[in-house]
């Protein structure tokens, strides 16, 4: 398995904005075992994003899809960058 944890930032009050588009973005992804977007309780602004997968090729092949593609063009203007992405090789979980 594959996976990553990454913390997203969104522009000054477009957290929930960009938490929408991830959300429509990511239905029914090929190989995607889990994909969680979520609050930063202490930070306004950050997005945590938990994602597994069966395989890194899976995840590269998803952003090619077109509604990956899509929700990444109308996410690009409110993105204001990355704070951190950690690869993660997951063992083991519940709900996949």
């Amino acid at each position: 398995m594959f996976g990553l944890i990454g913390k997203m930032r969104a522009q000054p009050g477009k957290r929930d904005a960009l938490l929408e588009i991830l959300a429509k973005g990511t239905e029914e992804i090929p190989g995607c075992l889990s994909y969680v977007i979520a609050r930063d309780p202490e930070d306004a602004d950050a997005i945590w994003i938990t994602e597994v997968w069966d395989s890194e090729d899976s995840h590269r092949a998803s952003l090619s899809l077109p509604s990956v593609q899509a929700a990444i063009a109308e996410a690009r203007p409110i993105i204001a960058g990355f704070d951190s992405n950690v690869r993660t090789e997951p063992v083991h979980g519940i709900g996949h």
